[in-house]
C-alpha cells in the first residue's frame, strides 16, 4: 500500500494494538461507525475444529473481533497447522470477556454452566495480550475495559453452539471466544512449508 500498487482499500482494526501499528504503515482506517457492511475480515486463531469453529481471543480482544468478522461477506482464517484440533476446549483455553462488576460473581456463574462442565475458570491476570499466561497480579484489562476468564477444559466441549448460546446468555458476560458458523475458509500453513484452504472453495476439513 505504501508503494501505491494496492489501492482502494480501507480497514477496520480489532485491536489498539493493530491500529497503532497500522497507523504506523500508513493503512487507510475506519471504524464499523463508518462502514457496517465488510468485503472480507481476515485474522487468525488460537484453535480450529473439523468444522471450522475456532475459539480466540488469546490476545485478549475477542469482542472488537466478533464486532468486525461477524459483519464481513467473508471471514477468512489463517493458522499454522499447530492450531489445528478434533474439537474446541483441551488445545486452548477458552476466553470469556466479563464486566468488572461483581467479576468473581460473574466467574463462577460461568464456571457452574452445565454446556462448559468440567472446566476450570480463571481470572486472567497481568497483561491481556499473553493469553492465558499469569504475568501479573492484577486483573488483566481489554481494550474495552472489561476482564477475562479463561476456561481450561481437559476434554473437548461436547456442544459448542450450545456452550456459545449459554455463555452469551449470562449476565455479566460481554461475549466469549467461540467463533461458530462465521468462517468462510480457513487457510492453513504446514510446517513443510504447504498451505492448503478448508472450507468453502478448499478442501473438506482433513483433521
Amino acid at each position: 500500500m505504501a508503494s501505491g500498487k494496492l489501492k482502494d482499500i480501507i480497514c477496520i482494526p480489532t485491536s489498539e494494538r493493530t491500529r497503532e501499528q497500522a497507523e504506523s504503515l500508513k493503512i487507510p482506517l475506519c471504524t464499523l461507525n463508518e462502514k457496517s457492511v465488510l468485503d472480507v475480515a481476515i485474522d487468525g486463531a488460537d484453535a480450529v475444529d473439523p468444522n471450522l469453529a475456532l475459539v480466540k481471543g488469546g490476545g485478549g480482544a475477542l469482542l472488537r473481533e466478533k464486532m468486525v468478522e461477524v459483519m464481513a461477506k467473508k471471514f477468512v482464517c489463517i493458522v499454522d497447522d499447530s492450531k489445528l484440533c478434533k474439537g474446541l476446549g483441551p488445545s486452548f483455553a477458552l476466553p470469556v470477556e466479563i464486566t468488572p462488576f461483581c467479576h468473581m460473581h460473574t466467574l463462577r456463574t460461568i464456571a457452574a454452566l452445565p454446556e462448559v462442565a468440567g472446566c476450570k475458570a480463571e481470572l486472567r491476570l497481568g497483561n491481556v495480550a499473553t493469553g492465558a499466561k499469569k504475568d501479573g497480579d492484577k486483573p488483566a484489562v481489554t481494550d474495552n475495559g472489561n476482564y477475562i476468564v479463561d476456561l481450561f477444559f481437559e476434554t473437548p466441549i461436547k456442544d459448542v453452539r450450545a456452550a456459545a448460546k449459554a455463555l452469551k446468555n449470562t449476565v455479566g458476560v460481554v461475549d466469549h471466544g467461540l467463533f461458530v458458523d462465521m468462517t468462510y475458509q480457513v487457510i492453513v500453513a504446514g510446517k513443510d512449508g504447504s498451505c492448503r484452504v478448508a472450507g468453502q472453495g478448499g478442501d473438506k476439513p482433513w483433521w
